[in-house]
């Protein structure tokens, strides 16, 4: 199970770097959230994927008798599941308002406050 959600993500990986070095500003948000959910799986899959029971404690008892599952890289996954949708809903809407406004999505007609090749920058 742990090798094929490792080849797994190893595929997301692959997959997010060839949409990050796309022109294409979608392609580019794409490659970011594909990039993000490869990192998420990464972190849980390093964290063992068994089927330990859950972290509790027995009432009655100060400490487990039995293996128990790691809930930290449940808590960190899900930290940075929120964090990375909000971050992708902030720069979806960002893209979007430059498209408005500059009518293309592609990232090297995007360049207006760059100055022209040949021409010396401002002082």
């Amino acid at each position: 199970m742990e090798a094929l959600l490792s080849l797994t993500v190893a595929a997301l990986f692959g997959v997010a770097v060839y949409l990050l070095l796309s022109r294409s500003i979608i392609r580019l948000l794409l490659g970011i959230v594909t990039l993000g959910n490869a990192t998420n799986l990464l972190i849980f899959t390093a964290g063992r994927i068994t089927g330990l029971a859950p972290p509790l404690v027995p009432a009655g008892q100060e400490q487990a008798t039995e293996a128990m599952a790691n809930a930290l890289p449940q808590a960190l996954i899900l930290t940075a599941i929120v964090i990375s949708f909000s971050l992708f809903a902030y720069v979806l809407v960002l893209s979007y308002r430059a498209y408005q406004e500059l009518g293309t999505d592609n990232s090297d007609e995007m360049r207006l406050a760059e100055p022209e090749t040949g021409s010396e920058p401002a002082p």
